[in-house]
């Protein structure tokens, strides 16, 4: 045990400098390893990455992509501009596997088909990837990942000749559809994902794309060929099976039941406004100022960061930034004219948000249905209000 330790370390040591004079032996073993859901939301999509087993050298380590680089220069504004550099990681796999099991993690590993020559450009690929001047890379969560590093580098190893057959039963599925499948349609995490990002995530996701997710690059790679009839997958066998959960939230707290109280709260108000012929001006106020902030913050996700989803989201026909501007109207004795046309132009485009909903063009947070009423009648009971005064 000591002498395979200092091997280890020894190992860890020199090759980072030059992997290449470190050649596998034919016992070494390359293997993909899929790490299932956590409990979080940023754990919800699970985890991919390489084990490198040698038992002659004393070699089992990890390798993986998606690492956050927490000492980089201004972390947290670089994070929300999609401009924040990721970094591969080097695990012993003991740690990797005490790691996960420790969060009752699935881990399922797959071995791969591979010649010697092929498992060392894999093993030397990697090792250089690992150089501090190599190591950090641009993420982006669903072209460049944890997923789709390994469904790449597992391609280059091979020098391109790996062709994923379409598993038994598969349909193909949005990217918004994917996530859902991770994070439910009625939870707070869904919620944010729906509001956040843009129309780009509605379009069918290709057979190839699917492998964004770790759970496709299992799938994908059990039935991946290689030499146009081999299997790219020698064995498959779970490590640790994680005891099952329950993921179900309370309805009670749930978007579309909160959503849903400040509805009904929203359209008691209109009626008794209606009934007395008045205007809760506090609510106005309220409401045109969250839904231009809200509009604010989709402009500047979409034209002022690098994530690639955030763009063309049709959210802003309901959080429309000018609201924010316009809310010195509501606290004047007398309105301009145009701003009964204004209203008009909210009415049309909440409308028109419906119709995208209806043909596909974007599918919104589920529990954003109860508010979306509650806006709408509220426009349209403002309509009627400075129609009369």
């Amino acid at each position: 045990m000591k002498l395979k330790l200092i091997s280890f370390v020894f190992f860890l040591t020199i090759a980072t400098s030059s992997a290449q004079q470190f050649q596998l032996s034919p016992k070494s073993k390359v293997s993909i390893l899929t790490v299932g859901p956590g409990e979080s939301l940023n754990d919800a999509f699970g985890h991919n990455a390489f084990r490198i087993q040698d038992t002659s050298l004393g070699i089992d380590v990890t390798y993986g992509y998606g690492g956050y680089d927490f000492e980089a220069p201004n972390f947290y504004l670089k994070f929300a501009q999609g401009k924040l550099n990721y970094l591969i990681s080097r695990y012993n796999f003991s740690d990797f596997q005490f790691h996960y099991k420790s969060y009752n993690r699935t881990i399922a590993e797959q071995v791969l088909n591979l010649s010697i020559e092929e498992k060392q450009s894999l093993f030397d690929y990697l090792e250089n990837n690992y150089k501090p001047e190599n190591r950090k890379y641009l993420y982006d969560f669903f072209y460049d990942n944890c997923a789709t590093r390994i469904r790449d580098v597992a391609k280059v190893a091979k020098k391109n000749d790996v062709e994923f057959t379409l598993p038994e039963k598969f349909e193909s599925k949005t990217f918004r559809e994917l996530i859902h499948e991770h994070v439910g349609l009625n939870t707070w995490g869904s919620f944010g994902i729906d509001i956040a990002l843009g129309s780009v995530i509605d379009r069918k996701a290709t057979a190839t794309e699917h492998m964004f997710l770790p759970k496709y690059i299992y799938t994908f790679f059990e039935n991946a060929k290689t030499n146009s009839s081999e299997n790219l997958v020698k064995s498959s066998s779970l490590i640790f099976q994680g005891k099952k959960r329950d993921f179900s939230s309370s309805f009670i707290f749930s978007p579309l039941m909160i959503m849903g109280l400040l509805a009904a709260l929203m359209l008691f108000i209109t009626f008794k406004d209606y009934k007395n012929n008045t205007r809760s001006t506090w609510l106005d106020i309220i409401l045109f100022g969250a839904t231009g902030l809200v509009g604010i913050l989709l402009i500047l996700l979409w034209f002022a960061t690098n994530h690639t989803a955030t763009a063309y989201n049709y959210n802003l026909l309901w959080a429309f930034p000018l609201n924010i501007i316009v809310i010195s109207q509501l606290i004047r004795p007398q309105i301009k004219n145009w701003f009964r046309g204004y209203l008009k132009f909210l009415i049309i485009i909440i409308c028109l948000l419906t119709l995208h909903w209806i043909i596909g063009v974007q599918i919104y947070a589920i529990g954003l249905i109860p508010f979306l009423i509650a806006l709408l009648m509220r426009y349209l009971y403002l309509l009627r209000y400075y129609k009369a005064v």
